[in-house]
């Protein structure tokens, strides 16, 4: 009875939580689909990647798995992506010695992944960001960037593969890049992998918003199976939280919609009243079936 009961609930509360974002007519801004790095003294971009074939391969690499690759972390330890399973993964890919685009995108990732975990919590959740640049990405040079743009949350790693393994693994996350003389020209993404290590989504751009991941995520979590070590009552209602959780664009924030709370208090008393007269019908149907000589 708790399984259905539980998905019927986080249903109903997903399309409740979703009915004003359907609302919103507002025309996004496009994102910038490729980084391409400027010229050391000239101001025209190095146009060496073909976006629509970047934009292909992204795309055609959602439904698939990751691979279990393994690499190193910021103290030089070995860590398999197959440690991250269980929770939904965020994946960018960066170059360290990048002076504009990577900053940006981390910086912008870094501000929407601490609103996202304010609402989820650090522990819903993980994010690697991957040094592509080897053997000049190594884990002591992520260790200098993270550091330098302070980043500290619980949940944020910084991987560094071999050189070997480096063409595999772009190519299962559908990353694309070239070398120029600038540095590189790159594919702006951020990979979205649920609980079971399946790519679901790709995110484009270098400004990135608390509702652009948190809404996929909220999705991912609320929708997955509840661990058995968890408990149910609580994880229930933990899952009723976030999902009366909607993003402000004015603050840039997520906050609670309470009104939610009372559109589900009137659905489950809507519910509950239907079932009483259910079993109401019920009663005197058999009563009368009983007096019927």
């Amino acid at each position: 009875m708790i399984g259905p009961f539980t998905h019927a609930l986080v249903a109903t509360l997903f399309l409740l939580a979703n009915g004003p974002l359907a609302a919103d007519d507002t025309a996004p801004e496009k994102p910038k689909l490729t980084a391409r790095p400027q010229g050391v003294n000239s101001g025209l971009a190095l146009t060496t990647l073909d976006e629509k074939s970047a934009f292909e391969l992204s795309q055609g690499v959602i439904g698939k798995t990751v691979g279990d690759f393994v690499l190193l972390d910021r103290q030089g330890r070995p860590v398999e992506l197959s440690h991250y399973r269980g929770k939904p993964l965020l994946v960018t890919f960066i170059y360290t010695a990048c002076f504009q685009v990577c900053p940006t995108i981390t910086r912008n990732l870094q501000k929407a992944v601490q609103n996202t975990v304010s609402v989820m919590g650090a522990d819903r959740f993980n994010v690697v960001s991957i040094g592509f640049n080897q053997p000049f990405d190594s884990p002591a040079a992520l260790k200098d960037f993270a550091t330098h743009y302070g980043i500290h949350l619980p949940n944020w790693e910084f991987l560094s593969p071999a050189p070997a393994i480096v063409s595999d693994l772009t190519a299962n996350f559908g990353f694309s890049y070239v070398a120029t003389p600038a540095g590189f020209d790159h594919i702006n993404q951020v990979t979205l992998v649920d609980p079971e290590g399946k790519i679901v989504r790709q995110v484009y751009g270098e400004k990135f918003t608390a509702e652009d991941l948190a809404e996929p995520l909220k999705r991912l979590i609320t929708g997955s199976p509840i661990p058995p070590e968890a408990g149910t009552l609580k994880e229930i209602m933990e899952r009723v939280r976030i999902l009366c959780s909607i993003y402000d664009p004015v603050t840039g924030r997520y906050r609670t919609n309470y009104s939610l709370y009372f559109q589900f208090a009137g659905f489950v008393t809507f519910v509950g009243f239907m079932i009483y007269l259910s079993i109401h019908f019920w009663r005197n149907r058999r009563r009368n079936a009983a007096k019927t000589p």
